[in-house]
C-alpha cells in the first residue's frame, strides 16, 4: 500500500520564506503609514499646539480664545491619530493571523485530500489484495469523516461570526452532555492507543442550561486539544465537580504547559502558539476561539491554568440551575 507523500525540506523552507516574507510586507505597511502620520500630521499639529500655548499666554481676550481653541483642536486631532494608530494595528495584526490561518487551513486540507487519493489509487490497482483494499476503504472513511470535520468547523466558525449561529438551550442533565461529549470523542481515543484517559465526576450534579450539541462540542474540543499538546504518551483526565452555584467541567493534560504571557490570546481567533511544538501539530487556531465562543452563549467562562513544563487545565464553569428552577430535562427555556 502507497505511503502517504511527505513534503520535501527544500518545499517546507520556500514555504516558510512565503510566509515570512508576506509577514515582512505587512509590517513594512504599517510602518509607512505610521511614518506619513507623523511627516504630515504629527508635527504640524506638535507646532501648532506650540503656538496655541504661547497665544495663550499673551495679553487680550481674543488672543487666549484663539488659544484654547486650537488646544481644544489638538487635543481632538491627537486622539484621532491614537484610534487610527490603533484601528489600523489592529488590522495589521488581523491580516497577519488571516494569512496564517488561511496557510493552516491549507496544509490541513490538503493531508486528508493526499491520503484519500493514495488510497483510491491502491484500490485501483490489480495487484491489490481484499485486505489491502478493505483497508485502504476504511481509511478512507475515516479521511472522508476528517475532512468533513475540518470544513464543518470552518463553516460553524463562519456562523459564529457572522451572528447566525443559534443556540437552543434546555434545561440538560450534566451526565447526558458529558456522554454526547465522550461518544463523540471516541474516535480520537481510539486513534491515540498510548493514551492514559480517565474521567472522574461528582454525583448528584445539579442541572444546566445549555446546548446540548454545542456544550459536547466544546468539551470535545478542549479533550482533543489535550491529547494533541499532551506529554509522551499523553495523559488527559476530564473532571466534573459543582459548588458555589457553577458546574466546573476541567480537561487536564500532561503537556509541556503554556507561558502565563499566552494565556488571553490563545483564545483568539487564529492564534496558535509560534513554538516548534505547534507547528509540528495539526490545527487550524479556531478550537479555543469556538470553546470561548460557545461558553459566552451559556453566559459561562472558560478558564486555563497552565505554566511551562506543568502541563494545562482548561475548564469551562457554567451556572448551575438552582433545584426549584430546574424542570424536565430537554425542556426548552
Amino acid at each position: 500500500m502507497g505511503t502517504t507523500e511527505r513534503p520535501s525540506s527544500t518545499n517546507v523552507t520556500a514555504e516558510r520564506i512565503r510566509q515570512v516574507t508576506a509577514k515582512n510586507v505587512q509590517r513594512l505597511g504599517y510602518r509607512r503609514i505610521v511614518q506619513l502620520l507623523v511627516y504630515l500630521i504629527i508635527i504640524p499639529t506638535v507646532l501648532l499646539l506650540s503656538i496655541g500655548i504661547i497665544m495663550m499666554f499673551v495679553e487680550g481676550r481674543i488672543n487666549l480664545l484663539f488659544g484654547i481653541l486650537t488646544v481644544s483642536f489638538v487635543s481632538v486631532v491627537i486622539t484621532g491619530i491614537v484610534l487610527v494608530l490603533v484601528f489600523v494595528r489592529r488590522e495589521a495584526n488581523l491580516s497577519e493571523l488571516q494569512a496564517d490561518f488561511v496557510s493552516k487551513v491549507s496544509h490541513e486540507l490538503r493531508t486528508p485530500l493526499t491520503a484519500i487519493r493514495l488510497f483510491a489509487e491502491t484500490i485501483q490497482r490489480p495487484e491489490a489484495d481484499d485486505a489491502t483494499r478493505e483497508k485502504c476503504t476504511t481509511l478512507l472513511v475515516a479521511e472522508s469523516e476528517r475532512l468533513s470535520k475540518m470544513i464543518e468547523r470552518l463553516l460553524d466558525w463562519g456562523r459564529m461570526q457572522a451572528g447566525r449561529k443559534i443556540y437552543e438551550l434546555r434545561t440538560e442533565k450534566v451526565g447526558d452532555v458529558l456522554e454526547d461529549a465522550l461518544r463523540a470523542y471516541a474516535p480520537h481515543r481510539e486513534l491515540g492507543r498510548d493514551l492514559d484517559f480517565g474521567v472522574e465526576a461528582m454525583p448528584e450534579l445539579p442541572d444546566v442550561l445549555v446546548d446540548r450539541a454545542a456544550m459536547a462540542d466544546a468539551i470535545v474540543n478542549l479533550l482533543s486539544n489535550a491529547q494533541k499538546y499532551g506529554g509522551s504518551p499523553p495523559r488527559v483526565r476530564l473532571r466534573v465537580s459543582a459548588a458555589g452555584g457553577v458546574v466546573t467541567i476541567a480537561v487536564t493534560d500532561n503537556g509541556s504547559g503554556i507561558p502565563r504571557p499566552e494565556h488571553r490570546r490563545i483564545f483568539e481567533k487564529f492564534y496558535r502558539i509560534d513554538d516548534r511544538l505547534s507547528r509540528t501539530k495539526e490545527g487550524s487556531g479556531l478550537g479555543l476561539a469556538i470553546v470561548n465562543h460557545v461558553a459566552r452563549a451559556h453566559r459561562a467562562r472558560v478558564t486555563v491554568d497552565s505554566a511551562e513544563g506543568k502541563g494545562s487545565t482548561f475548564a469551562i464553569v457554567l451556572p448551575a440551575l438552582p433545584p426549584e428552577a430546574a424542570v424536565a430535562p430537554g425542556a426548552a427555556r
